[in-house]
């Protein structure tokens, strides 16, 4: 039973959700208050974290950089509608998804049963070390951690997953429907930037090559290319 945590000053809001996931098997629980969230999930253990941006006193945003400094809890985020500010500006912090609001609770159940599975295929790993090399990049499927140059990288893991798919890919261009389809499980909707503001924080993290030009290429309109050789 996945434990969640929903930190939302909408008070309706979060008993309504909280009782819908309670019937869809998880152990839901709610704070109101932004620094309550960061108390309740740091002393407490859980699976997943539901934030709302839009908060007094501590809005998500500082919440969230509050929760990344000690912990890698994955995080879905619940914004307003068309704010893509906030959404960019989350995921840019290490969330690991969002949600527009008013959203359905079959939407949020079924966002945070991608988000588990992905973080659940990481915690467990498998036995023994599975190997993706592309060029100066080494992906360790088991562990889901990614070496770059010989030197480890920090990765979300929403970056993990696009970086693999990318990864064994390598060379070829890679939609971002499909890419949308193999890391959240749907594909993306009109204006919905998650896929093009995680490949931005994937590029910093890679650097460029020694042209100046990124490791990540853009065929505008289409998708993304990882390059293996400057």
């Amino acid at each position: 039973m996945a434990k969640v945590l929903l930190i939302d000053d909408d008070v309706e809001l979060t008993s309504l959700l909280t009782e819908y996931l309670v019937e869809e098997g998880f152990d839901a629980r709610a704070v109101h208050d932004g620094r309550l969230g960061v108390d309740e999930s740091l002393s407490n253990q859980f699976d997943i974290i539901v934030l709302d941006i839009m908060m007094p006193r501590m809005n998500g945003i500082e919440v969230l950089q509050r929760i990344r400094r000690t912990s890698d809890v994955p995080v879905l985020m619940l914004t307003a509608r068309g704010d893509n500010v906030d959404r960019i500006t989350g995921l840019n912090l290490g969330a690991d998804d969002y949600v527009p609001k008013p959203c359905s609770p079959d939407e949020l159940v079924a966002r945070l049963r991608a988000i588990l599975r992905r973080s659940r295929r990481q915690n467990l790993g498998e036995t023994g070390a599975r190997l993706v090399e592309a060029g100066a990049l080494v992906l360790n499927i088991g562990a889901r951690s990614a070496e770059w140059q010989g030197r480890q990288l920090d990765l979300t893991g929403a970056e993990y997953s696009i970086l693999e798919v990318l990864a064994r890919n390598a060379g070829q261009l890679v939609s971002k429907q499909d890419m949308a389809k193999r890391v959240f499980g749907q594909p993306l909707a009109p204006f919905d930037r998650r896929i093009d503001v995680h490949v931005s924080s994937i590029r910093q993290k890679l650097g460029i090559t020694e042209t100046g030009q990124s490791w990540i290429r853009t065929v505008r309109g289409q998708g993304y290319q990882l390059v293996t050789d400057a």
